[in-house]
């Protein structure tokens, strides 16, 4: 059943009662259903674009704001999305400069997974600006439950006083997002935990092409548990937003076996107060080979898919491996540095089908589900440009070393390799590559073998001044591309 709701205006007189409040949500709206954009189906149910390849590109970015957490999403059509706006320490700086670089002028959703002040944080100060200097808020989506806060009071100021759509929102309730196929998985109706306010976070499952995205907010372990009873394996995500900031009451064993994510992205500060993100966390993600981003030391993390590969930017590289991730340097949030890419990450297999509650799939919800082995992820490990010597007398010695950093094989028959000049090789038929192995790829002659690949050029190919690595799958998607 789906519901749409203005968030009643109780709240404010619980507010008043309890800390008081003299904010007033606007009841002056246009329903969902009268916005750009078609509005999304009910669980269950199936978009024709899915089934194949979409068109555009899901953008999904995390923005380091510190001991907080904000998610910018841009669909295929530019729509915009941003789920929460960091802490009320910075009054929304950070998230607002961060906006303002990537030149958005409109958020047609701001979803406020719940009313914690490292969540809203920036809400007044977000809805401020676009109503006054952008192209204003489409809607706000809010699970409801209150808080006396005046960082709560001040974002219902912000709405009342603009005059922005304020939805009460719960499980299967849309949210109108063209080309993306987005569900609200909770909390559900009459709440959880009695009524706390973290178990009771929006969680929000997207899905694109073969590609989905799970947000869980800050749900902990009775969150998890209403999510796996409720929808069981249709939880898949290929990334996963680790719940509360990487707390070790969130992505539990069970939960992490039945989303199975292939990359995990955790938002907290280098030195949280709270130990975010915990040991236990870390070594869990560690035991399903799950890559793990940190905005505390990647800065911002820009995950985009294009429906059957997911490539990665971030502001800084760091490692990967969830329980290296403290190896990493920090870095303050604010930081103006550029994204870069650091690796593409082919899907092999759909993980946007629908979640179906009341046991709409055929494995039993409350057991965890043997993981499905997750896709090879192609990197490049090493460019040695420069060959000693002579280079037209060492060729061998110009070379590029790919490494397979995902957990199945990867199918390279078919794919190319090619510079800014469009000199091309194309790795030959039947050549994978296992997990964990690299691949030598040298300009000059030789035989091929499992661990060495000869372009037989006759000529240097790499610019000794710099150049772009450009591979291409068989279909000819660009899947990764790296200057050096």
């Amino acid at each position: 059943m789906m519901r749409r709701r203005l968030l009643s205006v109780l709240i404010v007189i619980v507010l008043v009662t309890l800390a008081g409040c003299g904010g007033v949500i606007s009841d002056e709206s246009t329903s969902p259903d009268e916005t750009t954009g078609p509005t999304p189906e009910s669980p269950g149910e199936t978009r024709d674009e899915r089934t194949g390849s979409p068109n555009g590109t899901l953008s999904v970015t995390f923005i380091n704001v510190g001991q907080g957490s904000s998610t910018l999403i841009v669909g295929p059509t530019n729509e915009t999305m941003l789920i929460d706006s960091g802490d009320w320490s910075d009054d929304g700086e950070d998230v607002l400069a961060s906006l303002k670089k990537h030149n958005i002028d409109r958020i047609d959703s701001l979803v406020t997974t719940h009313a914690d002040a490292d969540h809203i944080g920036g809400h007044e100060a977000v809805i401020d600006y676009f109503e006054t200097e952008g192209d204003g808020i489409g809607a706000v989506y809010d699970s409801g439950i209150t808080s006396t806060s005046q960082t709560y009071e001040g974002y219902l100021d912000a709405i009342d006083e603009h005059n922005v759509t304020l939805y009460e929102t719960r499980a299967g309730d849309p949210i109108p997002f063209e080309g993306v196929e987005t569900q609200v998985l909770a909390p559900p109706e009459g709440y959880i935990a009695d009524g706390d306010r973290n178990e009771n976070s929006i969680v929000l499952r997207l899905g694109f092409g073969r590609s989905s995205f799970l947000l869980p907010g800050d749900g902990g372990t009775t969150s998890e548990q209403f999510l796996v009873d409720e929808y069981g394996a249709g939880l898949n995500a290929t990334v996963l937003s680790a719940g509360h900031h990487g707390s070790q009451s969130s992505s539990g064993s069970q939960f992490l076996d039945v989303t199975d994510p292939h990359i995990a992205v955790v938002s907290s500060a280098y030195d949280s107060q709270y130990g975010h993100p915990h040991e236990s966390v870390l070594d869990r993600f560690s035991q399903q080979s799950i890559r793990t981003y940190w905005t505390a030391t990647h800065g911002n993390v820009r995950l985009t898919s294009n429906g059957s590969a997911i490539t990665v930017a971030t502001q800084r590289d760091a490692p990967t491996a969830p329980l290296a991730l403290r190896d990493g340097e920090p870095i303050e949030p604010g930081v103006d540095d550029d994204l870069q890419i650091r690796t593409v990450i082919s899907i092999t297999e759909s993980t946007t089908a629908p979640a179906v509650p009341d046991g709409g799939t055929e494995t039993d919800p409350t057991e965890p589900t043997e993981p499905t082995e997750k896709a090879g992820a192609l990197s490049i490990a090493t460019i040695h440009e420069d060959a000693s010597g002579d280079e037209s007398d060492n060729l061998n010695d110009e070379y590029i070393v790919f490494e397979n950093t995902g957990d199945q094989p990867l199918e390279l028959a078919g794919w190319s390799v090619a510079d800014e000049a469009d000199h091309t090789y194309t790795f030959p038929s039947e050549f994978a590559l296992d997990p964990g192995a690299q691949v030598t790829l040298h300009t000059g002659s030789g035989t091929d073998s499992s661990s060495g690949l000869y372009w037989d050029s006759g000529r240097a190919i790499w610019n000794n001044d710099g150049d772009t690595v450009t591979v291409r799958n068989d279909s000819g998607t660009v899947v990764l591309e790296e200057e050096y």
